[in-house]
């Protein structure tokens, strides 16, 4: 079979293994390799007859069964052992071949790895995966970034492994350079911020109305029904279901209360500062994961911190469920909203064209986020193309206004109850920021004013003005 493969994956964890199987079952040939030869030799013998599998056993042999111009997904580790390997599989190729890094990397580093491939006439694609191992199976949401004519050599491939939505693949060409990996950056952000904010409703009827991990399925898979339809939800429901053999228990009930991170969340809020974007929900998400790690601490805090007790009256128990759905509605529509507007910043600051509708085409299939309410993202990119929130769209503004209530009343029910919801809290303050005209930045300006003379702007006449504070406390202008 050399020479003929039309695939070459290198990487063969869970999510490389995945794919190689996804694209074989889809009838392209595809020649594997790993470091190690045993997990190839593993993958063979569980799911060589799911298609045409070839295994490889070195550099030189997996370069050999690949047909040109060849097309490899390097599927390893974020940092260094990419380098490694794009370097190791860069003295093995010809002009015009074609490198894709599918892992979760550093959009930075995507730039800087493209620009060193192509100084050795390679191709190179930057490309998020997202979807976990099932969606790398049955068809992910799939989003390249680099060059029109790196991503023709493999848009078949992908376009036909990806999930499909009313026949249109979860993948497109983002745009250039590290586009597709910032996009899926984002895009695990807006999961953290998600995730956080199921956790906190869970949280919040757990604690302020007792219910048990059964009751709690009930109510997420009825909100599953609705609006919130979404993996996620579905997941929460699936999640909560599940008894744990040894104990007989939740499942739920037994894993410890530390959620790790591998740094896409941390990486999105880096950048949001940077681009000087509020991306509150997500902030709170990561943070609310820090704090979790935090266990030794929070034990010996419960023990000398005080706080309320108590449980809301059993009478108001179904309101608050409508409640509390309401506001994660709510909150999830800024989490989203302030994603997509990161992502237009970025695109303005890189010089990137990501069409935003676009994205939430390809986010409705495969990839973790995949909800309902993304048809109406698309659709509100398509009435206007140059949407800069999704809070000025007539259908997320009335979804938001008329869940206000709610929200209210679930961050006020919260704080009563000394049950945190920062990821609700921060939601709430960003709407309530966001929606006044004139803020108390005013003030804060003439602070810094006052100790920096860092100058301020007035509303009644153009210029740039600083008061004499602590001399005359005239105003000159600057």
């Amino acid at each position: 079979m050399a020479g003929q493969c039309e695939l070459g994956v290198t990487g063969l964890a869970t999510m490389g293994a995945n794919l190689a199987r996804n694209a074989a079952r889809n009838g392209f040939p595809v020649a594997v390799h790993n470091r190690t030869g045993s997990r190839t030799r593993e993958l063979l013998d569980h799911h060589g007859d799911e298609g045409e599998l070839v295994g490889t056993f070195s550099t030189e042999e997996f370069v050999a069964a690949l047909a040109p111009p060849r097309r490899i997904l390097v599927m390893v580790k974020a940092g260094p052992p990419v380098d490694a390997v794009l370097e190791e599989l860069a003295g093995h190729l010809d002009e015009g071949d074609l490198l894709i890094d599918g892992g979760n990397s550093f959009f930075e580093d995507t730039v800087r790895r493209e620009q060193a491939m192509a100084s050795r006439g390679l191709r190179f694609l930057g490309t998020g995966v997202s979807g976990g191992e099932e969606g790398a199976l049955h068809g992910p949401s799939i989003m390249p970034g680099g060059a029109a004519e790196a991503y023709g050599i493999v848009e078949r491939l992908l376009t036909t492994i990806a999930a499909q939505v009313d026949g249109v693949p979860c993948c497109r060409l983002v745009g250039p350079g590290g586009a597709g990996h910032y996009v899926k950056m984002v895009h695990n952000g807006i999961e953290y911020a998600d995730m956080q904010l199921i956790a906190e409703a869970y949280d919040l009827l757990g604690q302020g109305l007792g219910m048990g991990a059964g009751e709690l399925a009930e109510v997420f898979e009825r909100w599953n029904a609705g609006d919130l339809d979404s993996f996620l939800i579905e997941t929460t429901a699936r999640v909560l279901r599940q008894v744990d053999r040894a104990t007989g228990q939740p499942l739920v009930d037994v894993i410890l209360d530390q959620a790790e991170q591998k740094g896409t969340g941390r990486w999105t809020v880096q950048s949001a500062l940077e681009l000087g974007v509020p991306v509150t929900g997500i902030t709170e998400a990561v943070f609310a994961r820090v704090l979790s790690a935090q266990r030794d601490q929070r034990t010996a805090a419960a023990k000398v911190l005080q706080g309320p007790s108590g449980r809301l009256d059993a009478a108001r128990a179904d309101a608050f469920v409508d409640d509390v759905r309401d506001a994660l509605y709510a909150s999830k529509v800024v989490a989203y909203a302030q994603g997509f507007e990161q992502i237009a910043a970025a695109a303005e600051t890189y010089g990137w064209d990501v069409e935003l509708g676009g994205l939430a085409t390809i986010w409705r299939g495969g990839c973790i986020i995949r909800a309902r309410f993304l048809d109406r993202i698309r659709e509100a990119y398509e009435a206007d193309a140059g949407l800069r929130n999704l809070l000025f769209a007539e259908y997320f503004r009335d979804a938001v206004g008329e869940a206000q209530d709610a929200w209210r009343r679930v961050v006020a029910a919260a704080v009563e109850l000394g049950v945190p919801t920062p990821a609700f809290a921060s939601s709430l303050a960003y709407y309530d920021g966001f929606r006044r005209e004139r803020g108390p930045a005013n003030l804060l300006q003439a602070q810094r004013d006052f100790f920096g003379a860092h100058t301020y702007r007035r509303t009644d006449r153009p210029g740039v003005f600083h008061t004499r504070w602590s001399e005359d406390g005239q105003e000159v202008e600057a």
